[in-house]
C-alpha cells in the first residue's frame, strides 16, 4: 500500500540499523550546517526582521529552485519561520507583477534583490506551489501572502492558463501533451521537471477546473520518464524532446551541451523514488531507478559525465554529492519494488553511502547540498504528504 493510503513512512535509515536518536541527531546537524553554519558552510541567510534568501553559492545569487527548496525543506521541518522569510523575499523581489511574465517568479535575482532575469523557470513554481500547499495544511492559512493556499493556487492557475483571455505570456504546461516545459512557451522539456507526486496533490487541492488537468499530467509524466530514461543505464538528458529523445538542438542562449546526462538530470532519479514512496504507481519508470543505481555502483569512479546510453566521458561530475544523493534517493523505488535482487543489494550500499557522506563544503556546495537534505529528509521517511 502506498505512503498516500497508509499515512506510514519508511525509514531506510531506520530499516538500515541506524537508530531514531542516531537518524535525528543527524537530521539536526544537517538542519543546523545548512541553514544556521559558518559561512564556508550555510546557504540560508536573513535579512532583516522578516526576510531571508538561499544562495548559490556557485553562482552568487538567489534562484527560484534554492528558494522553493528552502520553502520544502522548512515545511517538511516544521520551521514556520524560516518558510515565512524566504517566502517574502521570493514574493517581493521574484514575483513579476506585469509583462509577459506576470504572475511568475524571475529565476535568478542577486543576493540584494535586483532581478538579474524576467524569465521563469518551472520547477521554482512547482515547489513554490507544493511547499505552499503543505504549509496551509500544517499551520493553517494567514492573511496576504501568508495565505498559503490562495498563493498556491495562483501561481498554478497561472501556470496553466497564461495566454488564455487575452491574457499575456505562454503557460508553463503544453496544455495539449499535458508535459511541463523547460519554460514558458519552448517546444520541449526537462525530464527532472515532472512531478508526478506532485501533480496527484495538485489533483485534489488546485482550483477544481483545472483538477482533471493535474490528474492526467500525473499519468503522462510517469510514462514520459519511462521514454525519457534509457532503459540499459536509467539515466536521461538535461533537456528531452516530449518523445523522452535527448534535445540537442543549438539553443539561442548557449553553446553548452544539454543532451547528456549531467546536472538537472541528477534529480530524476530521486523524482522517481519519492513517486514511488508516496503514490506506488509504476508505469515502467521505477526500473530506470534499478537501472541507474546498478550501472553506477558497478563503477570505479561514477562520478563522471556521461552519453546517456553510459559512454563515459572524460570530465568529472561538477557535483559529486548532488549525484550520489539523488540516485539514492532513488532506492525508495528499488527496496521493496524492484524484483532485481542485485539492484536491491546495491540501493542498501548507496543508502549506506549517503549515511557516511558529509555535506559538501566550498562554492559548490549549494546544488548539492540540497540535493543531500531532500535525500536525507527521504529516506528517514521525513519527506512527506501535509
Amino acid at each position: 500500500m502506498c505512503t498516500f493510503e497508509s499515512k506510514a513512512y519508511r525509514n531506510l535509515f531506520a530499516e538500515s540499523g541506524k537508530t531514531e536518536e542516531e537518524i535525528n541527531q543527524r537530521l539536526e546537524e544537517i538542519w543546523n550546517t545548512f541553514f544556521y553554519g559558518s559561512e564556508e558552510e550555510r546557504i540560508y541567510h536573513p535579512v532583516g526582521d522578516d526576510m531571508g534568501y538561499l544562495e548559490d553559492t556557485g553562482n552568487h545569487d538567489a534562484r527560484t529552485e534554492g528558494m522553493s527548496y528552502g520553502m520544502m525543506i522548512c515545511v517538511q521541518l516544521d520551521k514556520k519561520e524560516e518558510f515565512d522569510r524566504i517566502w517574502k523575499w521570493a514574493y517581493t523581489y521574484m514575483w513579476m507583477d506585469e509583462g509577459v511574465n506576470e504572475g511568475y517568479f524571475a529565476w535568478s535575482c542577486g543576493v540584494d534583490g535586483s532581478r538579474n532575469a524576467d524569465g521563469a523557470a518551472p520547477d521554482g513554481e512547482e515547489f513554490f506551489a507544493m511547499a505552499l500547499f503543505f504549509a496551509s495544511h500544517r499551520w493553517g492559512d494567514g492573511e496576504g501572502i501568508y495565505c498559503y493556499s490562495e498563493q498556491a493556487r495562483k501561481i498554478l492557475k497561472a501556470c496553466l492558463h497564461k495566454g488564455e483571455n487575452g491574457r499575456k505570456g505562454d503557460p508553463m504546461w503544453n496544455r495539449e501533451n499535458k508535459q511541463i516545459l523547460f519554460v514558458a512557451g519552448s517546444d520541449f522539456t526537462d525530464p527532472s521537471y515532472h512531478l508526478p507526486h506532485f501533480y496527484e496533490l495538485f489533483a485534489l487541492w488546485a482550483d477544481e477546473e483545472d483538477r482533471a488537468f493535474f490528474k492526467e499530467a500525473a499519468s503522462v509524466s510517469r510514462n514520459y520518464l519511462r521514454e525519457a530514461c534509457h532503459p540499459e543505464t536509467g539515466m536521461c538528458a538535461e533537456y528531452a524532446e516530449f518523445d523522452g529523445k535527448p534535445m540537442s538542438r543549438p539553443l539561442p542562449w548557449t553553446t553548452d551541451r544539454h543532451d547528456w546526462f549531467y546536472s538537472d538530470s541528477y534529480r530524476t532519479v530521486a523524482n522517481i523514488g519519492l513517486d514511488a514512496e508516496w503514490f506506488g504507481v509504476d508505469m515502467g519508470q521505477e526500473k530506470a531507478a534499478a537501472q541507474l543505481i546498478k550501472f553506477l555502483a558497478e563503477k570505479e569512479n561514477p562520478y563522471k559525465i556521461y552519453e546517456i546510453d553510459g559512454t563515459v566521458l572524460d570530465e568529472d561530475a561538477l557535483h559529486p554529492v548532488g549525484m550520489m544523493a539523488a540516485t539514492t534517493q532513488g532506492a525508495l523505488a528499488v527496496i521493496g519494488h524492484s524484483d532485481d535482487q542485485k539492484a536491491v543489494s546495491y540501493a542498501w550500499e548507496w543508502v549506506e553511502k549517503l549515511w557516511n557522506e558529509p555535506l559538501r563544503k566550498g562554492n559548490r556546495r549549494y546544488y548539492d547540498n540540497c540535493l543531500y537534505f531532500f535525500a536525507f529528509l527521504a529516506l528517514s521517511g521525513n519527506y512527506r504528504i501535509w
